[in-house]
């Protein structure tokens, strides 16, 4: 069984005339990363590989939950996770080594909210709010389809 933390960048700020791509996060988008981390730790997880979107709001979201976690997995930044659509994401989970067997994805709504619906066939519209993550056990990376995931944790700022 192989595990995929699906983590949703913290709440970011929105700056006029900054890029998309650069808008920070929030005081409290910083706060809410770090309790991700320390949730997954007290989960008993840590990840041996992080795929990130180059996002200034990703990298900094990963590098704090990573901080809660005390994880030091390298970290790869992916352009494509930036905007993707579930069928890119998983496309990306898939070419993953398959000597990794936790790992963890950090990027962008509405992609990996859908991610994780396509992978538990779920209908689940509680939505998947900035710095939400989802914990879901499935098979081989490069053989995952719809329905290959169960979601074993669930956890979002408001509610943790």
């Amino acid at each position: 069984m192989n595990t995929l933390i699906v983590l949703r960048h913290a709440k970011a700020a929105h700056v006029p005339g900054l890029a998309d791509r650069e808008r920070p996060l929030t005081d409290r988008g910083e706060r809410d990363a770090e309790r991700a981390g320390e949730t997954l730790k007290r989960l008993g997880l840590s990840p041996e590989l992080v795929l990130c979107s180059p996002s200034a709001r990703t990298r900094r979201t990963a590098e704090l939950a990573l901080a809660g976690l005390s994880s030091e997995a390298p970290i790869h930044f992916e352009s494509e996770i930036y905007e993707a659509y579930p069928d890119e994401l998983l496309e990306l989970v898939g070419r993953t080594d398959g000597e990794v067997s936790t790992l963890l994805l950090v990027g962008h709504n509405p992609g990996v909210h859908e991610l994780v619906l396509n992978l538990t066939l779920s209908h689940d519209d509680d939505g998947f709010p900035p710095g939400a993550f989802a914990v879901l056990e499935t098979g081989p990376w490069a053989e995952l389809g719809p329905g290959d995931g169960r979601i074993v944790s669930r956890w979002t700022p408001k509610h943790g």
